[in-house]
């Protein structure tokens, strides 16, 4: 969306007179801000804040809604799978292209846990940070009802696996929701709840540092948070969480954020792939050996001309792919043009990361800030980083009202359900599985 949002301002003449087109695809018609969803998950910021509609913001490009099966570059065509497809019966579409960006991002990484299929989520998309806060909320509510002790036990211990950004800024948010919110249960205290993060390594959150990864550790547990570390996942059969240590916690809420990979698409493109599966790129964010094919982004292995070891990429995050896709576009329109390409050269700005309301650590510019100044710091560069004035305002606006009252403590889980209600009135008994809008 980035490389796209600065391809249309740098050929705005040429797109006007039909000269270029830009074919955006994409499974979601919204490009979501994902450092914004623990905030989500938590009720600090409407979940419609999080994402950026792409037809709003690319009103210059032709969008399609759909998933690339696979590209045929010595043809130039994409294959791609549409929501109409299915429906017409015309199969999927054959998308001719001059220049090719493949930005698709990572999935999450998956080991084969036994029963990690069955009752663990990921913490990647918007539909799982809201989820989960309905299944959190909904879990209190199921404590607060039962008379099973040991449903009561499960549903109120929460497990995460993975100690980096996501799990530790998903947990850390939640906890502070859940701890607000068991104030309003009559039979449940806050030192009811048992939160459990999972780390196989020996620290959490490498990205801001070895000292204040520590201070997180001890900021986790001094808000009864179990941080186990040099510690796996073994199984959640039955909803057990067994760890490597021999721990066994009955729960039904299981949260796997234990890694990423690239996108599966890019095994169907037939282009160079490192051993991690990325594209092999270089520092022009082209694809090596290859002309007109591109990327950036998680999918992309790309030089670190910064770095003092040889052979080092950048790492897959956002401040990386925000800045690539700016030098990408840059570097597209230059290659139309004929002229030279600028090699991708980053200064490291640091990273941020968020421990809950007020909390945080962070690590900019070689100082090492932890606590309010961390989280306020943490707010504003994402604040910062957000696409589009609209969003930036919205989101300010909601953290100021946020400010000024409540938490909302709601759970919408029947969202997930919508024409239950309808099925029942009906004499229906709605479908176990949830598929209740086909």
């Amino acid at each position: 969306m980035y490389t796209a949002l600065r391809l249309q301002r740098k050929l705005k003449q040429r797109l006007r007179s039909g000269e270029a087109e830009i074919v955006v695809v994409a499974p979601e018609p919204y490009m979501t801000y994902q450092p914004f969803l623990p905030e989500a998950a938590a009720g600090s910021i409407s979940p419609r804040h999080v994402v950026v509609p792409l037809r709003r913001v690319l009103p210059h490009c032709t969008i399609v809604i759909g998933e690339a099966e696979s590209i045929d570059h010595t043809k130039r065509t994409a294959t791609v799978t549409t929501l109409a497809s299915g429906e017409d019966g015309t199969g999927a579409l054959e998308i001719p292209y001059d220049e090719l960006v493949l930005a698709p991002g990572s999935v999450s990484r998956t080991l084969p846990v036994p029963g990690l299929a069955d009752h663990g989520v990921g913490f990647k998309t918007i539909e799982e940070a809201i989820g989960l806060r309905n299944h959190v909320i909904e879990q209190m509510d199921i404590a607060s009802a039962t008379r099973d002790p040991a449903v009561r036990d499960a549903a109120l211990t929460f497990v995460f696996v993975g100690g980096g950004y996501a799990g530790v800024e998903a947990l850390a948010e939640l906890e502070d929701m859940a701890r607000y919110t068991s104030r309003y249960y009559h039979n449940i205290k806050a030192e009811d709840l048992k939160w459990i993060l999972v780390e196989a390594t020996g620290r959490i959150l490498p990205e801001v540092g070895e000292s204040l990864g520590r201070y997180a550790v001890r900021e986790l547990r001094g808000r009864n948070i179990d941080v186990r570390l040099d510690t796996r996942l073994d199984s959640c059969e039955d909803r057990v969480a067994v760890l490597s240590d021999g721990s066994r916690f009955p729960t039904r809420t299981l949260v796997w954020t234990a890694g990423v990979k690239p996108a599966p698409l890019l095994a169907a493109t037939g282009l160079p792939l490192d051993e991690r599966g990325r594209l092999v790129c270089t520092a022009k964010l082209t694809v090596q050996g290859t002309e007109h094919a591109w990327s950036a982004g998680d999918a992309a292995a790309v030089p670190d001309l910064t770095a003092t070891e040889t052979g080092r990429t950048t790492a897959p995050n956002a401040q990386h792919a925000v800045r690539q896709a700016k030098v990408l576009a840059d570097n597209v329109v230059a290659a139309l043009d004929g002229a030279p390409l600028t090699e991708y050269r980053h200064n490291y700005a640091g990273s941020v990361a968020s421990l809950g309301l007020h909390k945080g650590v962070a690590h900019i510019y070689g100082r090492r800030l932890k606590g309010y100044p961390a989280w306020l710091i943490h707010r504003m560069y994402h604040l910062s980083r957000v696409p589009t004035f609209n969003r930036k305002a919205r989101v300010l606006a909601e953290w100021t009202l946020a400010g000024l009252f409540k938490r909302e403590i709601v759970s919408l889980g029947s969202l997930e359900h919508p024409r239950a209600e309808f099925e029942l009135a009906a004499g229906r008994r709605p479908r176990p599985d949830g598929d209740d809008c086909q």
